[in-house]
């Protein structure tokens, strides 16, 4: 059954361009669509998961995805939004990136299924890098002007820029390149419809025009807007760079951080755009959350279904254990659960000092490690007070003076944590 796979990113807020008829198109029958990946880098990022989802939206809606990667025109660049040309990438380097960016895409989309709408994964490389210059440029570059190419946004704002270098013949070949993926997706899989963020307009544009050029056929275009965050700052963006896909880049903690800490605007538009909830069930979500904002529900709702996509249900409950360490209650055995990169993370920007590994030999006593050898605490007395008190924890029990820290104690075999009261942490590194 064919769904309006139109009105569902319409309402979600996922439409910014689309070709006249391109809706009634998709509601006669199932049809193939495709979207590129562009393969800078080993993973995608945030950025991308906007296009995944769109091509997720695509399938559920009974539509045939292709997801193409860009073999060829990854060594050319995409002068699309970009103020400097790139630095071109080796075959080597390319094809390391396309085998990751194919792991992940096989994750969220249905590749391998009986289903007649099951997703196909291509890669431009394949029929580009047989094509002679010669013959590219008599049996696709005729059929476009310089004049049209030129009128694109993309070519327009590279050439009026400030930029000494302006744009260069390699760059401004790129939409021919695109348009002719295009084309030749429509000719081999009766693709008929590209889609991709509205920076790619005029490219997914020139495809249709070549197609109509060269084969007298009907094409369609369809893109979404490039998510924005209310601050200004770049969606996808911390102090420490892109929020990747891949766990190693990013690990599930720093990705479900960067959900939960959105602004209330923010989360507003991600759980439509992030998430596979319905209308009504979203609506009701964003109701309760105006009710009470100190509760951060949109944001905690965005934070565990992207989480639970990207990575797994196992992660969503390993993190959300794991930001309660410091600001809820846990214990010693939560503490010894967190793998090491996930406790760096929880602990960023915690004073720490070192301690030689040998010392935990023969055992650190508590003055020592409050005071001497870590100076968490001001004085040796200033220790001894704080430890009658019973005020302070070593990974989280409370501990006497005369408590000893040994090898027993380090948390994957490195860490100790000193904490006094509630929130005045404090990280032991054995080394």
């Amino acid at each position: 059954m064919i769904k309006n796979f139109v009105e569902e990113l319409r309402w979600r807020g996922m439409l910014h361009d689309i070709m006249p008829e391109t809706e009634e198109m998709l509601l006669k029958e199932s049809t193939a669509g495709y979207i590129g990946f562009d393969p800078t880098g080993e993973s995608l990022h945030i950025g991308s998961l906007v296009q995944i989802i769109i091509l997720m939206h695509f399938q559920r809606s009974g539509h045939k995805p292709i997801a193409l990667v860009g073999g060829a025109t990854g060594m050319i660049g995409d002068p699309s939004g970009k103020s400097a040309e790139r630095n071109l990438l080796d075959e080597e380097t390319l094809q390391r990136n396309i085998n990751g960016i194919k792991s992940q895409l096989e994750r969220f989309i249905d590749f391998d299924s009986d289903a007649a709408n099951k997703a196909e994964l291509v890669n431009n490389y394949d029929w580009m890098k047989e094509f002679s210059l010669i013959d590219f440029v008599r049996d696709i570059g005729k059929h476009l002007s310089v004049n049209y190419m030129m009128a694109k946004d993309s070519v327009k704002k590279r050439i009026s820029s400030e930029s000494k270098e302006g744009m260069s013949f390699t760059e401004f070949t790129y939409q021919l390149f695109q348009g002719y993926d295009f084309l030749h997706l429509y000719n081999a899989m009766d693709c008929k419809i590209q889609m991709g963020g509205s920076d790619q307009w005029g490219n997914i544009t020139t495809g249709t025009e070549l197609i109509r050029r060269k084969a007298a056929g009907k094409a369609y275009a369809m893109t979404c807007p490039l998510i924005t965050k209310a601050d200004g700052t770049k969606f996808g963006k911390t102090e420490g760079g892109n929020v990747w896909l891949d766990r190693h880049k990013t690990s599930p903690y720093k990705f479900y951080q960067y959900w939960l800490n959105a602004s209330d605007e923010d989360a507003e538009n991600y759980i439509k755009i992030f998430t596979f909830l319905d209308k009504a069930t979203i609506e009701a979500l964003i109701a309760e959350h105006k009710e009470a904002p100190h509760l951060r529900i949109l944001q905690k709702k965005v934070a565990e279904e992207v989480t639970t996509m990207v990575h797994s249900k196992e992660d969503l409950e390993n993190v959300i254990k794991a930001s309660q360490i410091l600001f809820g209650k846990s214990t010693s055995e939560d503490l010894k659960q967190l793998d090491e990169q996930t406790f760096i993370d929880v602990f960023d920007g915690v004073p720490q000092a070192n301690i030689p590994l040998a010392d935990f030999e023969t055992g650190v006593d508590m003055i020592g490690a409050l005071a001497a050898k870590t100076e968490f605490l001001k004085s040796n007395g200033d220790a001894r007070r704080a430890l009658k008190e019973n005020s302070i924890s070593v990974n989280k029990e409370k501990v006497k003076e005369d408590y000893i820290i040994t090898k027993e104690d380090l948390i994957n075999g490195k860490f100790v944590i000193l904490q006094r009261g509630r929130r005045n942490y404090f990280v032991i590194r054995a080394n």
